[in-house]
């Protein structure tokens, strides 16, 4: 993510599926849920990094040992997701504008979605 981040991979893309009191899954350059950056990469667990709150950034993935690009952001806490995708950052600031992320199914979508402009990481 950080690689990706720092190429701008992410700049202009959609957030290509967003489900309401869920989350927005970003980061495929086809837009549709089935792109990504070429490769795939193992999950990398921690039990003490949680899905517990807004705002946790996590790999989506479509099974075991498939990270590639695609990653969400929760809107609520989902902890039925500990264990099965990776936990790797937090929203610090402006989770009012993630929260607000337009609704968006890729399979019925009509129009784009919310682009990403820029993503900011910040080490803690």
């Amino acid at each position: 993510f950080i690689n990706l981040t720092t190429i701008g991979f992410y700049d202009g893309l959609m957030f290509h599926r967003v489900i309401p009191e869920f989350m927005a899954q970003g980061g495929d350059p086809k837009g549709t849920g089935v792109g990504g950056p070429g490769y795939r990469f193992r999950d990398e667990f921690d039990a003490t990094l949680r899905h517990d709150k807004p705002g946790i950034l996590s790999m989506a993935n479509s099974g075991p040992n498939t990270n590639g690009s695609q990653f969400f952001i929760t809107f609520v806490p989902t902890p039925h997701l500990d264990g099965r995708h990776t936990v790797f950052g937090e929203v610090i600031e402006g989770l009012d504008n993630v929260l607000n992320i337009e609704v968006r199914d890729p399979g019925t979508a009509q129009l784009p979605g919310d682009l990403i402009k820029s993503i900011t990481i910040t080490e803690s």
